[in-house]
């Protein structure tokens, strides 16, 4: 919305606070400023408010609004008066507003920090969560305009209203004076807030998928009156799930005499059906859907699942009509999946939903499964089907314009009928989210990840997302980070997702193997030695083994408390007349399943060659569908691994473990041995994840004595100047050094040495024995150019130095020479932070020179990093041998380096404004560090959506 004339030119309408919101039922509402064009919106919201509300907002009967009062109430400068508005379908349901006052609560203006706060919720909504949401945004506004502190006057009975203040998870001080409650509110962020935001968020985004997934009514618009067609198959696949709920068919040209379709009632639209319409499957050609989706909002629908082409996948024109497809349906408080979604399927027993494009339902199962593609969700479904997975849900999204994998993330999360979720990713629209979400969500069960697009350096059409700069190696780095399972494609994904969904979590990487075929044992033992696993002598039980050999020697392994998992190889046996021979390959599935059911659990996987019998049996001992009870303890939630840690507030709580796992005997089967031990080696590294989880890492205290943080704000606010360019600048030498120090980061000085008399004068201050090296960009770091000059012990060797720098490469001018102190010996490495658009603050760390510039091997964490991130990335990188004492050498200080990450972490931490550092080299030493170069770059802090009032992503 547009500022009429009447508002001041200096408080131009703040568009950037409108935004989409989800409530705790599962429903949208819009917040915005209020504005002079509202008052007709503002005095039919109030006559819909009750008595009782009114009195609790101004203390006394208070019928209606004079003019007076509304004029007051829509006239605001936006600074020391500011009102917000919630609207569904463009009508006011709930108002907040402040007003800036001085100590003695009079109006007044900046420097004034408080201010007088009141809301109104319209009786209909409340108890969805409306004034929660209200608060996080007026907070953020007030926060912007350097108002900390909120004042509020509450009538002692208003019980709703306190709630909602002593919920926030604010800093609060409560009085009671003259019959009403005083509240002062501190409106600095705290970790209870931040948490308590982050719980109610969790809620109100997995109910708004319940909505969506377990809907009471259907009605597919877009059904032809004759067999074939987008909206006919769909209604044909809703009918033939046995979905439990009422279904309705819609299409304009429908008459009074068309009766029934398939079945089902037929109208002409949702209005004309006259009951309650939960979800709608909207089929019809681009231009008919804005009409469509009027329709349904304004007859109460709850969800759009929109197969319909021809948006953003289309260019230009599409884009804009999938933004204007979500502000519409948001604007009803309406969610949407797609456009151009393949559909949605719910297998449980209680809804029995395929709203989808799918001609058959999986079977009920144990896997969530998310898509953004039509094309790899049929590839996927058609792959667990094979090998007779279930699944409790499954999702293609499509362009992906409003509901994603970050929602589906949210449900899953507290779903008890999903152990497992396996996501095909095209882009990520909120990086940040997701890496929370996916720590917590795989703290309580695995989540499992195939990253499509990796190498486009764009993001598939319809995706309106920010682009990302860093590497994919990074990506998956920061994934592997927060738990994730990222394998390579989907084949990989249906791989591990079978694993973790029928099989415990294995203790370690030990590995048994066993089985008829002493070749395909050695190609078992070689795949687990390439992935890091410890595997055991492969045990060749001949090719003349029969079933009972295999129970018996498989019982036998499961028992050795030696091993943490099994594999078992088989080919078909051979008969006397040379010919292979598979029909025992039910008989051996059953022994098998008999000896994994009575041993300890651990996880037990088969690899065959050309055994079908083995393979169809173990797939249907494999399915994921509800469990048979056996005695065998479930799948990975009840895996020998420590629980999750208990969650802070921001979480819902952790999902109790299914009643049922996945049973005994469901053993997955893969066609080649590389494929069963890559499934192994994900589910050995997620274990691992999942027991370091229980006992997460911290900042050690020791940092906070040596960090001096108000004055590097102060320092850095005085570098940028009053009008900082939005692009940045980088720091001097100097300038870098000083910034460095407040955190603790020592930069051995280098002093320019424009002709070799400064040279041999910068020598003498320091003290020999020096280093010479060169500056200038194209040889900074590069000895191999050799632009590095060490152990100069003398004025004579300089002077030599000097002369040979200036002959070989270039004027003093252009190679911008410094001399420097020389650092004791040790191994050259190199520490840098950055700020992504997308991802956020990465921490990053390799060796210096050619292992991290010409082969990539550096390694990443997201910030803040605790001392368990700092640790792991020292060792987690593949030359990390060469810091602990590689063909005898003595071992590197890596506690100091460890230490010099935490702080360089601390820092970008702290100071949005730090958007990059690079420190290069730091010589890493038996004892102690030296920094040798430092580079800072300042600019204007980017914009934090993860840390912001709760909004869904605008187009």
């Amino acid at each position: 919305m547009e500022p009429t004339p009447e508002q001041s030119p200096h408080h131009a309408y703040p568009d950037h606070w409108e935004a989409d919101v989800v409530l705790r039922d599962g429903g949208t509402a819009r917040i915005r400023p209020i504005t002079t064009d509202d008052a007709e919106r503002l005095v039919s919201f109030y006559e819909q408010v009750s008595d009782e509300s009114k009195y609790y907002r101004f203390f006394a009967p208070y019928p209606r609004l004079s003019a007076r009062d509304v004029h007051r109430f829509t006239h605001h400068d936006y600074v020391d008066r500011v009102g917000l508005a919630v609207t569904i379908g463009g009508e006011f349901i709930a108002t907040v507003r402040f007003d800036r006052i001085n100590e003695q609560g009079r109006p007044a203006s900046a420097p004034a920090d408080e201010a007088e706060v009141a809301f109104l919720v319209q009786d209909a909504h409340q108890g969805r969560g409306v004034a929660s949401a209200l608060l996080e945004h007026i907070a953020a506004v007030a926060r912007e305009r350097g108002i900390r502190r909120f004042a509020a006057e509450v009538l002692p009975a208003n019980n709703k209203m306190i709630k909602v203040f002593r919920d926030a998870g604010f800093t609060q001080q409560r009085s009671f004076e003259d019959g009403s409650v005083h509240l002062t509110l501190d409106l600095e962020p705290t970790a209870e807030s931040l948490a308590v935001q982050r719980a109610r968020e969790q809620r109100a985004e997995a109910r708004s998928v319940q909505r969506l997934l377990a809907p009471g009514s259907v009605a597919v618009i877009g059904v032809g009156r004759t067999p074939g067609g987008v909206g006919r198959t769909v209604l044909r696949n809703l009918l033939g799930s046995g979905f439990t709920g009422r279904a309705y068919a819609v299409n304009t040209t429908f008459t009074a005499e068309t009766g029934t379709v398939d079945g089902v009632p037929a109208h002409r639209s949702v209005g004309g059906i006259g009951e309650q319409v939960d979800l709608a499957v909207v089929a019809v050609p681009a231009d008919r859907v804005p009409e469509v989706v009027a329709d349904c909002g304004e007859n109460g629908v709850q969800g759009l699942v929109v197969i319909s082409a021809g948006y953003a996948e289309r260019g230009a024109e599409g884009r804009e009509r999938q933004r204007e497809l979500v502000r519409q349906a948001r604007s009803y408080g309406m969610r949407i999946i797609g456009p151009n979604a393949f559909g949605i399927i719910n297998t449980s027993g209680a809804v029995r939903l395929n709203a989808s494009l799918a001609p058959e339902s999986p079977e009920a199962g144990r896997i969530g499964l998310f898509t953004q593609s039509g094309a790899i969700g049929i590839a996927v479904l058609s792959g667990l089907h094979r090998r007779g997975a279930g699944l409790s849900a499954f999702i293609s999204a499509g362009n992906r314009a409003d509901v994603s994998g970050n929602d589906f993330l949210q449900y899953w999360y507290e779903d008890q009928d999903t152990d497992v979720a396996l996501l095909y990713l095209e882009s990520l629209g909120n990086p940040r989210k997701f890496t929370r979400l996916a720590r917590r969500t795989a703290a309580a069960k695995p989540v499992v990840v195939v990253k499509g697009a990796r190498h486009s350096g764009s993001n598939p059409p319809g995706h309106a997302v920010p682009v990302s700069r860093i590497p994919d190696a990074t990506v998956s780095a920061l994934m592997r980070q927060a738990g994730v399972i990222r394998v390579d494609t989907v084949t990989e994904m249906v791989d591990v997702g079978l694993l973790l969904a029928g099989q415990p979590l294995p203790d370690g990487p030990r590995v048994a193997i066993l089985g008829n075929s002493e070749s395909l044992g050695l190609l078992t033992y070689d795949a687990c030695m390439a992935e890091g696993l410890r595997p055991r002598p492969p045990r060749d039980l001949t090719t003349t083994a029969s079933p009972q050999d295999f129970r018996d020697a498989l019982a036998e392994a499961l028992a050795d408390r030696t091993c943490d998992a099994v594999i078992v190889t088989a080919i078909p046996w051979v008969g006397e007349n040379g010919e292979a021979e598979t029909g025992d390959g039910e008989v051996l599935a059953a022994a098998l399943r008999e000896a994994a059911a009575d041993g300890p659990a651990k996880p037990v996987s088969v690899v065959h060659v050309e055994m079908g019998g083995l393979a169809q049996a173990l797939a249907a001992a494999t399915s994921t569908a509800a469990p048979r009870g056996t005695g065998r303890p479930a799948g990975p939630a009840a895996a020998p691994v420590p629980p999750a840690p208990a969650p802070r507030t921001d979480e819902a709580g952790p999902p109790a473990p299914a009643a049922d796992g996945p049973s005994a005997g469901r053993i997955p089967a893969y066609p080649a041995a590389e494929r069963a031990v890559r499934a192994l080696a994900e589910a050995v590294k997620y274990a691992q994840w999942r027991r370091q989880a229980a006992a997460p890492g911290r900042v050690p205290e020791f940092l906070d004595d040596t960090i001096d943080e108000h004055g590097t704000a102060a320092l850095i606010e005085k570098l940028l100047g009053p009008d900082p360019d939005p692009r940045g600048r980088p720091l001097t030498h100097d300038e870098a050094r000083e910034l460095l120090a407040r955190y603790g980061v020592t930069v051995r000085p280098a002093l320019p040495a424009p002709d070799p008399e400064a040279a041999v004068a910068a020598a003498g201050k320091i003290g020999y024995p020096v280093a010479l090296k060169t500056t200038a960009p194209h040889l900074r770091h590069r000895a191999d150019l050799g632009g590095v000059r060490l152990d100069l012990a003398g004025e004579h060797a300089l002077r030599r130095a000097y002369d040979e720098l200036t002959d070989l490469l270039g004027t003093p001018a252009e190679l911008r020479p410094v001399v420097q102190a020389m650092a004791p010996r040790g191994v050259d490495t190199v520490v840098r932070a950055s700020i992504d658009a997308a991802a956020g603050a990465v921490l990053s760390f390799g060796l210096a020179g050619a292992p991290s510039e010409l082969l990539g091997d550096t390694a990443h964490r997201l910030v803040p990093a605790t001392d368990r991130d700092a640790a792991e990335l020292i060792r987690s990188i593949k030359a990390a041998p060469v810091l602990f004492g590689w063909r005898g050498s003595a071992p590197a200080d890596t506690a100091a380096l460890e230490e010099l990450l935490l702080r360089v972490s601390r820092l970008v931490d702290d100071h949005p404004e730090v958007v990059s550092v690079a420190l290069e080299p730091v010589v890493v030493a038996t004892h102690g560090l030296t920094v040798l170069g430092a580079s800072v770059r300042l600019a204007p802090p980017p914009a934090r959506s993860d840390l912001g009032p709760r909004r869904l992503p605008s187009y």
